[in-house]
């Protein structure tokens, strides 16, 4: 059996911790991790090749093309929404520049080896905007072609790279002589926001359910920058990791579209509350609403239709809200925070 190599960007943050565990565990493959700053310990050695350099630098980028034969590139690197909210310009440069890089070396390997490589990519929620509070309840579960209408830098970059996906394997230089070898076969997943045990938020604006847990956990205070009744749909970090290998496996003749929503739960703030409270009866959680940060919370619908995935890849979550918090969450943050002695 042929050893495929595979390239993850944005190898040391939250999804890439995870996705190079599992990886590695499947094993019959060479990883290559690319982030900006050095892997942790004990995910670099489950890597063939680690890589600290920036998705912005193309000559780096076209060494590594040079360099190996990928079968597949998981382009996890971004900036995220609330950072990207303060610095645009430099969003639209990782997010879309930064993309259009990878999809450029993605489809210089295709045509190279004359065969399909497959390019996963991560969107989000944040693609999504509704106007307002009522429009959000009214719409319920919103589909992948509805309300389309982002509005931060980050749901914008998110968008067009969908379309750049899909223009890089359907249309790429169109209007050649000859269509190019091989072809870009492009998969993403919208994920909604996503709680991790293993790993520190890392300024999404989704971050406050995360957020308290771990501040809960460490008897620290936590400012809750949404209302109580803010809801939007999560989702345990294992069941992303699964989404996004599900969707890798999956028959390309399965596949109905290129871009799909996945779901888990839909919880209020109040209702994580609740079960954090429950198990940390000293959490102190306040909340304190930033009206800036609330506004882009409301345009994100309250949950999604997932119906799409289930049906083309099988995909079902495997932690829905009771059991995400109780057999993953509460159990690993303690002990995460017991290790430190807390």
């Amino acid at each position: 059996m042929s050893i495929k190599t595979i390239l993850i960007t944005g190898a040391n943050g939250e999804i890439g911790h995870g996705l190079i565990e599992q990886l590695s565990e499947q094993g019959g493959m060479h990883i290559v991790a690319m982030d900006m700053v050095p892997l942790d310990e004990t995910v670099r050695l489950r890597c063939h090749r680690v890589v600290t350099g920036d998705i912005l630098d193309s000559h780096l980028l076209e060494t590594l093309s040079t360099e190996h034969n990928f079968d597949a590139i998981y382009h996890l690197a971004a900036l995220l929404s609330t950072r990207a909210e303060r610095q645009p310009t430099l969003a639209h440069r990782v997010n879309v520049d930064g993309s259009l890089n990878l999809l450029e070396i993605a489809v210089t390997q295709s045509r190279l080896q004359g065969r399909e490589i497959k390019f996963i990519y991560p969107s989000s929620i944040a693609v999504y905007g509704l106007p307002d509070i009522a429009t959000k309840q009214k719409a319920g579960k919103v589909r992948e072609d509805q309300w389309l209408t982002p509005r931060t830098m980050y749901g914008i970059n998110k968008l067009y790279t969908e379309q750049l996906g899909k223009y890089y394997a359907n249309y790429y230089r169109q209007l050649d002589a000859e269509p190019p070898k091989g072809q870009i076969d492009f998969r993403g997943v919208r994920f909604p926001g996503l709680i991790s045990a293993a790993t520190l938020p890392t300024g999404g604006t989704s971050d406050y359910a995360p957020e308290m847990l771990h501040m809960a956990a460490k008897k620290k205070p936590y400012a809750c920058f949404v209302r109580e009744d803010t809801c939007i749909p999560f989702m345990a970090m294992p069941d992303a990791i699964s989404a996004l290998l599900n969707l890798q496996s999956a028959p390309l003749e399965k596949l109905s579209r290129m871009i799909y929503n996945v779901g888990a739960f839909n919880p209020s703030a109040a209702e994580v509350f609740r079960i954090i409270q429950k198990a940390f009866p000293k959490s102190d959680v306040t909340f304190e609403a930033d009206y800036r940060r609330q506004a882009i919370i409301d345009s994100w619908p309250a949950d999604v239709d997932d119906s799409a995935s289930r049906t083309d890849w099988n995909w079902k979550p495997k932690y829905d809200l009771e059991r995400a918090f109780e057999d993953y969450l509460i159990p690993a943050v303690r002990e995460r925070y017991a290790i430190k002695g807390q």
